[in-house]
């Protein structure tokens, strides 16, 4: 397969295999520490947190594909499943370790959305995507697994309330990415500067508690503008 850029043909861009299935292990690992670290009513036998685990290992990439119109890369080998499996498995068995380490579980996070944004954003734009588009898809690939695991967990979406630039952080990467490459930079080198930058962006987020505002922060401001604006009328003084 070859896409055709400015009339010259190239090998068309394949993501590693081994880049891929480490995607879905980081991605595997950090929803198992997710779902295990809930208690009371949400708590989840190690099934439920198994499937958290495969859920967020391989969702983003499940995402990416039905949007490319492509045969979805997790279901043509083996690996993924089994991968995902087992990292789900680890970070199940391990949780009570990488609980203690915040940092960890912020910049692993922070890294799985890189990879998937930037593994959806190179293969849309491999395909021949225009680069908003290939944005879209690397965000939704990026954000994916998190949405599949808030649903099927009953939880709020995180990327749809205040959160620490979540899904921000993975569209500069996919931007960055996109940027890059059309100004000639080979694609490899431009998917590893977009994790790069969505990796830092997440991380520092977090760090600083930085997030958009809330719509209602911003109604209320507007409401104040508005209100200040209009004259007030004082009663006359009746000793006047």
């Amino acid at each position: 397969m070859i896409r055709d850029n400015g009339g010259v043909t190239e090998p068309l861009f394949v993501i590693p295999l081994w880049a891929d299935l480490t995607a879905v292990a980081l991605g595997g690992v950090q929803g198992a520490l997710f779902a295990s670290g809930f208690q009371g009513e949400r708590r989840l036998d190690m099934l439920g947190v198994a499937i958290i685990g495969i859920v967020m290992g391989t969702g983003g990439g499940l995402i990416r594909d039905l949007l490319l119109g492509v045969s979805p890369a997790t279901l043509q080998s083996n690996g993924y499943l089994l991968t995902a499996s087992a990292a789900a498995l680890i970070g199940m068995l391990l949780a009570g370790l990488f609980q203690r380490l915040n940092g960890l579980i912020v910049g692993l996070d922070a890294l799985v959305i890189g990879l998937f944004g930037a593994f959806g954003t190179s293969k849309a734009l491999a395909l021949g995507l225009p680069p908003v588009p290939a944005v879209f898809v690397g965000v939704c690939a990026a954000v994916g697994g998190g949405i599949l695991r808030d649903i099927i967990m009953g939880l709020p979406v995180a990327i749809l309330h205040v959160s620490s630039l979540y899904a921000v952080a993975a569209a500069a990467g996919c931007v960055v990415l996109a940027a890059l490459d059309a100004f000639g930079v080979h694609l490899v080198i431009a998917a590893i500067v977009g994790i790069a930058v969505t990796t830092v962006i997440r991380i520092l987020a977090v760090v600083f508690d930085v997030s958009l505002p809330e719509q209602r922060m911003l109604y209320r401001r507007k409401v104040a503008v508005e209100t200040s604006a209009i004259p007030v009328v004082r009663p006359a003084d009746p000793g006047r």
